[in-house]
């Protein structure tokens, strides 16, 4: 099978999509798929390629460029490679493919719809003008979630191609170090650990505010730590912390590579992670695969994804998160009981599943398509 594949996300190493992108790229070629990948400009040198994949770049970096090659080379492109199936992997589609090739497109949340004031400008409005185009056009749209898959059915009812969900995977992180390991970012006791960009979409300020909502005698024994890069819409973060008082209890480390992330998880009492909205949620899957209970959303996909290892809480209510915390916290019998089967969890996201699942899904596109007219 000939796949081509949108790599415009393979040029940032700190792009989520990216590293999604990259990982399912050398998952399906080690199943033997045929891979032609197509960037605007080259992509990031981090994301080395299976020996095999076959690499389109040009010199498109601007936006706009980027929009130009998007609906006028990449078209041309794949259709000179012969290409059977075309897969846009997060939520774009070329408008002009050969009407000989099947479409797939991947969507991973619906923020724009559920949360749209947690995101920046310019990316809410091409989630809503190239969204819905790609929908119509794809024989076979992929969900990350069977949540996602439900919101497409509930938001977009004109949608004819059917949707396949089909979880991602995630990639073991190094050996964790010891807690010592964690003294230079100031990590003196036991703690709670947040894993994520620092933006609104994580309902940052409701987890630092029910925080401040617990009893000093619970704070005493449990930091709050909170490990990501900035975002947008976050810079009075800080001063939340100082109006609770709660400066040297929560502690923000900024971005970390994965050795130290892996000592985060691998150490911490549980993880805590209240979104608004996730598709997905990696770091509830990262920290069970640590054998970690997890604090998280009774929204969207985290139910689905967390299992039977979490807590559930409601995420806009202050107080709700604040119980779930002071009971990971003081709980040690609930903490065990939830930590016994969150390896188990994690276990069903790996990569060699997702691209099986999304070979089936490329061969039920082409299928269909070669019953379309072209």
């Amino acid at each position: 099978m000939k796949i081509g594949i949108d790599g415009r996300n393979l040029q940032s190493a700190t792009d989520g999509i990216g590293r999604f992108v990259h990982k399912s790229i050398k998952a399906l070629s080690a199943l033997g798929a045929e891979v032609r990948v197509y960037a605007p400009a080259p992509i990031n040198a981090g994301y080395e390629l299976p020996r095999g994949v076959a690499l389109r770049t040009g010199g498109y970096r601007s936006l706009p460029a980027r929009a130009l090659w998007g609906q006028a080379v990449l078209p041309s492109l794949a259709a000179r490679d012969h290409v059977e199936v075309f897969w846009g992997p997060s939520h774009r589609l070329p408008l002009a493919l050969d009407g000989r090739i099947a479409r797939v497109v991947t969507i991973h949340d619906l923020v724009w719809v559920h949360a749209p004031q947690t995101m920046r400008t310019r990316t809410l409005l091409g989630e809503r003008l190239l969204m819905k185009p790609a929908l119509r056009s794809a024989d076979v749209v992929a969900a990350d979630s069977s949540a996602t898959a439900s919101a497409l059915k509930a938001e977009f009812p004109w949608l004819k191609a059917p949707i396949r969900t089909i979880a991602p995977g995630t990639t073991p992180l190094p050996a964790p170090g010891g807690f010592a390991s964690l003294d230079p970012l100031g990590i003196e006791r036991p703690y709670a650990l947040f894993v994520g960009t620092l933006e609104p979409r994580k309902n940052l300020g409701n987890l630092i505010k029910a925080y401040g909502l617990l009893p000093e005698s619970v704070r005493s024994g449990c930091d709050l730590v909170i490990v990501g890069g900035s975002g947008w819409k976050q810079t009075g973060l800080a001063d939340e912390v100082r109006r609770g008082g709660l400066e040297g209890k929560i502690i923000f480390t900024g971005f970390v590579d994965d050795g130290m992330l892996a000592t985060l998880y691998a150490n911490c009492m549980f993880l805590a992670m209240p979104s608004l909205y996730e598709g997905f949620g990696f770091p509830i899957v990262e920290a069970q695969s640590f054998g970690k209970p997890v604090l998280t959303s009774n929204t969207s996909s985290m139910p689905e994804v967390a299992g039977e290892s979490a807590v559930l809480v409601d995420p806009r209510d202050a107080e709700a998160i604040a119980g779930g915390f002071r009971h990971l916290c003081l709980d040690a019998q609930l903490r065990d009981k939830l930590a016994s089967g969150s390896r188990r969890n994690a276990e069903r996201f790996t990569w060699e599943n997702h691209a099986e699942g999304m070979l089936q899904i490329f061969e039920q596109a082409i299928r269909l398509r070669r019953k379309t007219p072209v």
